[in-house]
């Protein structure tokens, strides 16, 4: 059982010290993405890569609680656009996007779009709800304190870096992601294409 166990520490072990060296720090915003890149397009130098739709790998099967204890299950949101957004109430960067989150959230709700947060390496839940309760958040978050299910992400397109945040198509599979925060305008061109991709 022992054995069982320690390659599922190991993980959580180099997931935790991944986002410590990378959480909420200045890492370029330009550069290819990860891996040979096959399929991907860094669009101009601004940080934001996208996947073709042939290209596209599917999600991975996120769940657990929101920060209020819901239950809560990323598949559920099949059929919208999903804005998954990696967060942290210690990480300033994070504090300095929220609000053009939570607009962007009310702007496109209507239109089919869905905005979750995966909160992480938070101390408490108070201190994550707090965060929300100050930046008028009111879209969920999962609450992931040691990167459990942000570690379930592999490949070109994971969000390996506080904050991150991914855009979802449809069908459940990865779109687009960035590893810093994003004004609004950044936002929009992240979502825009892919909702009005045909469905």
């Amino acid at each position: 059982m022992l054995t069982r166990r320690l390659p599922r520490r190991a993980a959580l072990l180099t997931a935790a010290a991944l986002l410590a060296l990378t959480g909420c720090s200045g890492m370029s915003a330009g550069g290819k993405s990860g891996g040979d890149g096959k399929g991907y397009v860094d669009s101009d130098k601004s940080g934001i890569v996208r996947a073709k739709p042939a290209d596209r790998k599917t999600a991975p099967k996120v769940t657990g609680q929101t920060l209020e204890g819901k239950d809560i299950n990323l598949a559920d949101f099949k059929g919208k656009v999903v804005v998954l957004n990696v967060w942290g109430s210690w990480c300033p960067p994070c504090r300095a996007e929220a609000a053009d989150f939570q607009r962007a959230h009310v702007e496109t709700e209507a239109k089919g779009v869905q905005f979750l947060g995966i909160n992480t390496r938070d101390s408490t839940q108070a201190n994550a709800l707090a965060f929300t309760a100050s930046k008028g958040v009111t879209y969920p978050s999962l609450w992931d304190p040691d990167a459990r299910e942000i570690i379930k992400f592999t490949g070109n397109l994971n969000p390996n870096a506080i904050p991150s945040t991914l855009i979802i198509d449809r069908e459940g599979r990865i779109a687009a992601r960035v590893l810093r925060a994003v004004t609004i305008e950044e936002l929009r061109s992240m979502i825009d294409p892919v909702l009005n991709e045909t469905a």
